[in-house]
């Protein structure tokens, strides 16, 4: 069993909208060319091999079953020694949380533990006094002029969150925050040569970095999260040395999850916020909206658009067969706007209180989406509550990716 041939015409058809999706243009809006790809099929063969997926309703039937699978350590062994799946970079993220299967998916996530109500607690209120911090000094910048507010808030809030649950210096955090950004690129759809490269040396100084950290925690143990898993695996692990390769793991998941998306939302989040007058007025009036703005913002543009899964077994997919070990692209920025799950798609409502799979679904839901939507939400209150309304100085440029969503810039000015 395996999916449909491509025919050249096609094939030729869809590597002209990916490339259109990498151009500054299909970067800025890359919804119109969804809708080209949605209508030539909601489930159509990728030139590169296997599925693109761009319905709502199939893309959340693959995240809920059990019958697909991450492209895990196994998986990308299979595909050969000279792939990009083979590269370092790959490897060592197939180890991390959000790629793992059963068992060895539920044995590291129960390790992991979770952000309980107590956890948010305390998180939120370090955001919260982050924030204002971030605030005054945005604040400051704007009483002169204009300020980038994807560097002086989107990208410092999450990784102060992030980095003082976790204990590090803050020294260390504009480090971690460059690292992040350069091994996403393992993640992406379709990575090159150099941008592997780049993700290489970047996994290569975030695992040294990372086990350093969990031998310097196991000499002065203490309350942090980092301490605590030592703990839990050396309960669960003889071996020292595994132990502490696991925690470094954990460690390593949460650091890259909680950075990149993260920023990316916020950014995204107040994007949509500046560039609209009467959405600023709206939440001013009613701060109640807040929680549904930010919702209606992942479902809009997430800051993934693109997740990957595998078939256990031969199946078929919306008529499509697939066969065994084949992959399958979510296109889910294309599915957050299918008008046979959403009303007006393209249209922003803040009122929409939309369901979505901006934090995947299923065993893989993200684990840090709580503590996601508590940066998210305490920024966008304290903006509204704190701020003059701001606008926008200019359209953001962005970074040219697929899957993973980032503004490069986010130039406002006082209105």
């Amino acid at each position: 069993m395996g999916s449909l041939a491509t025919p050249s015409s096609d094939r030729r058809a869809t590597i002209s909208l990916f490339s259109r999706l990498r151009t500054a243009e299909g970067q800025a809006d890359p919804f119109p060319i969804y809708a080209e790809l949605r209508a030539r099929g909601e489930v159509s063969p990728a030139p590169w091999g296997g599925l693109l997926v761009s319905s709502y309703a199939t893309c959340e039937q693959v995240l809920r079953s059990g019958t697909w699978l991450e492209p895990d350590t196994a998986w990308r062994e299979r595909q050969g020694a000279r792939t990009r799946w083979s590269a370092p970079s790959s490897r060592e993220i197939s180890r991390t949380l959000p790629a793992l299967n059963p068992p060895e998916h539920t044995r590291v996530r129960r390790s992991a533990g979770t952000f309980d109500r107590g956890s948010i607690d305390q998180i939120g209120r370090r955001v919260s006094h982050v924030v204002d911090r971030l605030l005054d000094t945005l604040d400051e910048r704007l009483r002169a002029g204009e300020a980038d507010f994807a560097a002086l808030v989107s990208e410092e809030l999450p990784v102060a969150t992030i980095g003082d649950w976790l204990g590090l210096p803050s020294a260390d955090w504009p480090r971690l925050r460059e690292l992040t950004h350069d091994q996403v690129f393992t993640q992406e759809l379709l990575p090159n040569a150099s941008q592997l490269a780049r993700s290489d040396a970047a996994m290569a100084e975030l695992r040294t970095y990372f086990l350093g950290l969990v031998r310097e925690r196991r000499k002065r143990p203490g309350d942090d999260p980092v301490s605590q898993w030592i703990r839990t695996w050396d309960g669960l692990e003889p071996d020292q040395d595994k132990a502490d390769e696991a925690v470094y793991f954990l460690a390593l998941f949460v650091l890259l999850a909680a950075l990149e998306t993260t920023a990316t939302l916020l950014s995204t989040m107040t994007l949509l916020l500046v560039e609209d007058p009467d959405r600023w007025s709206l939440l001013a009036q009613q701060p109640d909206l807040v929680p549904s703005f930010v919702e209606e913002s992942l479902r809009y543009d997430p800051p993934t658009h693109v997740i990957s899964r595998v078939a256990a077994q031969d199946t078929i997919l919306d008529g499509t067969e697939v066969g065994a070990g084949e992959m399958v692209h979510l296109l889910v920025g294309a599915a957050h706007r299918d008008p046979a799950r959403f009303t007006d798609p393209d249209s922003f409502d803040p009122h929409r209180n939309p369901s979505h799979l901006a934090f995947s679904w299923g065993i893989h839901y993200c684990l840090g989406a709580p503590l996601a939507r508590l940066e998210a939400q305490t920024l966008l209150r304290r903006m509204i509550t704190r701020l003059p309304r701001l606008t926008l100085a200019r359209r953001p440029a962005s970074a040219p990716r697929v899957a993973f969503r980032r503004l490069l810039n986010l130039d406002v000015t006082l209105a």
